[in-house]
């Protein structure tokens, strides 16, 4: 078995900035709109878990676009 240490430092390069970019977007997303998600979410708020986990979502399809 041969490990192909190219596709494991672009995994772990594509990872990284897949992640950035999700911390990028939240902070970007939280400075546009005038509510606080952090709060809400620990009050346990659903719509606005829905609205997190759709930036998350809409992130990561954008970066699995880019890398294929």
């Amino acid at each position: 078995m041969n490990i192909n240490w190219m596709e494991v430092l672009n995994t772990i390069i594509y990872g990284a900035i897949g992640l950035t970019l999700m911390f990028i977007t939240t902070f970007l997303f939280d400075l546009a709109v005038p509510y606080d998600f952090n709060k809400e979410l620990k009050e346990k708020n659903v719509g606005a878990g829905f609205i997190m986990a759709g930036i998350f979502i809409s992130v990561a399809l954008i970066v699995r676009t880019v890398i294929k």
